[in-house]
């Protein structure tokens, strides 16, 4: 591939941040501020500048438990060796002894924290003990749902705890026949867990351990009532664990309703973005010209595995189209690809079999992908929050990572 004379400009460095941005720059500023959701996401463009900090011995976290101490069978212990898990991260540290005594729990989490394991854990050791339990998991995306479902697997090998997905996109007549196996754990998105409810194929007054993981998410793109629909049925005797980035007033509303008295609470959340994430942004010089820019970025030393996120369905694809056109190897997952080809695409980045991914916001919550070394905005978000959880997909645990940002 040949090489192009570079076309994109950084913007100043962190450490000049706090100085005033002119009001009315050639492809940057101005442009920016007639940006359509500019009252939700600010017209700070710091914002999206931010210096990683180092990463030391003296700012990692210390547990103050090993997997070894959890009150938990053998094997699942050797599943969690076997896993390559070392140590609890912190929200594993904390939550995952209130679980298994069976507390209810609160957790304000950061993304990238292993919230996915300080739940299925203990989970996992209630099912094995007492094969009659059940449990039902409730994520906002299909994509979520489907990590938490393999990361499952991985947890409960050798140890004849069954699970199955129930989401949109998907086969209702095989979810509806796993459904009649009896699984003990159920996964779900909630606009397909209502109908089957509605249809009276599943009973949650059959599970006794409910747990609501990106709650904020849920709310926010409209699924407080369905919410509040599962909580009406399920047990009055039950285990409830709530997970949520943050906790707005409309998530309190859900608070109030889903957890028992005096539930245990813990935020391992000490900043909004990845203390691990550099960021910055990259000022348009030409709107015909973006996506020569883009190229010149992707073909650069150091852009290995790339996430980058569009506002729109049709305009991912079109960026997608363009960017095979000129050799890269990509895929793309929004709302109009069926969920068998998402999946297929997650599965080829993941394995490294393509080197980027393009994608609307059904990818910034809750995946977890190795080794993203840049994920770049081609598009802005529409909130801040909407950034901060795109640019959370890299700089994960002990890693660094790269967030840029286009700004017309």
């Amino acid at each position: 591939m040949s090489t192009r004379p570079n076309r994109f400009t950084f913007s100043r460095s962190a450490g000049s941040a706090n100085r005033p941005y002119g009001r009315s720059t050639r492809g940057g500023y101005s442009s920016y501020r007639n940006y359509k959701p500019q009252n939700r996401l600010g017209d700070d463009i710091t914002r999206f500048i931010k210096k990683a900090a180092e990463i030391t011995p003296y700012s990692q976290f210390i547990p103050q438990n090993s997997f070894a101490d959890f009150l938990i069978s053998d094997i699942l212990k050797q599943n969690i060796k076997n896993l390559g898990y070392s140590q609890p991260t912190q929200i594993q540290d904390q939550a995952i002894e209130p679980i298994l005594s069976g507390q209810d729990l609160i957790g304000l989490a950061a993304t990238g924290t292993g919230k996915t394991a300080a739940f299925l854990i203990p989970i996992l050791d209630k099912l094995y003990k007492d094969k009659s339990q059940k449990a039902v998991i409730i994520a906002p995306t299909r994509e979520l749902a489907l990590q938490i479902n393999d990361e499952l697997h991985g947890l409960a090998r050798g140890m004849q705890v069954y699970s199955t997905i129930i989401i949109g996109g998907a086969n209702m007549n095989r979810q509806v026949f796993e459904l009649r196996r009896n699984p003990q754990v159920v996964i779900a998105t909630p606009g397909r867990l209502k109908d089957l409810i509605n249809r009276k194929i599943i009973y949650l007054e059959d599970y006794a351990t409910f747990v609501l993981d990106e709650v904020d998410l849920m709310v926010d793109i409209g699924f407080i009532g369905d919410i509040k629909f599962f909580i009406s049925y399920l047990p009055q005797k039950r285990q409830s664990l709530f997970f949520s980035a943050t906790i707005s007033s409309k998530v309190t509303d859900v608070l109030r309703t889903f957890v028992n008295d005096n539930p245990v609470q813990i935020s391992v959340k000490k900043q909004e973005t990845s203390e691990n994430v550099e960021q910055n942004v990259i000022h348009v010089t030409s709107r015909d010209k973006k996506v020569d820019q883009l190229h010149d970025l992707l073909i650069q030393d150091g852009f290995d595995k790339v996430l980058i996120f569009g506002r729109t369905k049709h305009g991912v694809e079109k960026l997608n189209r363009e960017l095979t056109d000129r050799g890269f190897k990509t895929g793309a997952i929004h709302g109009n690809k069926t969920q068998g080809h998402r999946q297929k695409v997650l599965a080829s980045f993941k394995q490294n079999n393509i080197k980027i991914l393009l994608a609307t916001d059904v990818a910034s919550r809750g995946l977890d992908i190795d080794n993203v070394s840049h994920v770049i905005n081609y598009d802005l978000p529409e909130t801040y929050q909407d950034y901060i959880h795109r640019i959370g997909r890299t700089g994960r645990l002990d890693k660094k990572g790269i967030a840029l940002t286009f700004v017309e």
